[in-house]
């Protein structure tokens, strides 16, 4: 069985001021794009049979800069809906909601725990038997990925409270003695440094 890569996009201007970005299409700062050719390193030697990115160019940018090629964008990898707390931090948040988070509450005008975990299990439904063919990548966001990790292993969509996930890292969902593990959790891009020379495009 292949493995399941999960890969956030590299720093946005809100991503750094820990503002919440979903529909907000931001573009991936000067670090941001750093960061993306790092991962590269990460990703050396590795081949895909399918490469999936969230359609936002922050996430189709950072696929590129890392040499991957990504054979189609799926809504189903966009960032959790914010509604009215787009652009907003969790600390402006709590000025009003002292006791909210997104992990159980959701956001007024956007998308619930359950909903996110819906689109989380169509990804996974469906890159679930490429999996017998070879490895898989999905380029995508920090809460949202956070929930395909955490249904990944079972665990409702809240659980991926409990999965911190950086900007420009991997994760790798995989399988020890059949069942559904996860095999590495938000590893960083190596420094400029160690990257390895520019690849070309892999599937």
């Amino acid at each position: 069985m292949g493995e399941l890569l999960l890969i956030r996009h590299g720093e946005t201007t809100w991503s750094a001021s820990h503002r919440h970005t979903s529909y907000t299409d931001l573009a991936l700062t000067p670090d941001g794009e750093r960061q993306a050719r790092a991962l590269g390193g990460l990703l050396a030697g590795r081949r895909f049979v399918r490469v999936l990115s969230s359609p936002r160019q922050r996430a189709i940018r950072t696929a590129h800069l890392a040499g991957l090629h990504v054979d189609a964008t799926d809504a189903d990898l966009t960032e959790w809906n914010y509604g009215e707390y787009e652009g907003r931090t969790t600390a402006d948040v709590h000025a009003e909601h002292p006791h909210w988070t997104i992990w159980t509450d959701g956001a007024p005008g956007g998308e619930s725990p359950a909903q996110v975990g819906e689109r989380a299990d169509l990804v996974l439904a469906a890159v679930t038997p490429l999996l017998e063919q070879g490895s898989v990548a999905l380029i995508g966001h920090a809460h949202s990925l956070r929930v395909i990790g955490a249904r990944w292993i079972g665990l409702p969509p809240s659980a991926g409270g409990l999965l911190r996930l950086d900007t420009a890292t991997v994760s790798v969902l995989g399988h020890e003695h059949g069942r559904r593990v996860i095999l590495r959790w938000n590893q960083p891009a190596p420094p400029p440094s160690e990257t390895a020379p520019a690849q070309a495009a892999r599937h």
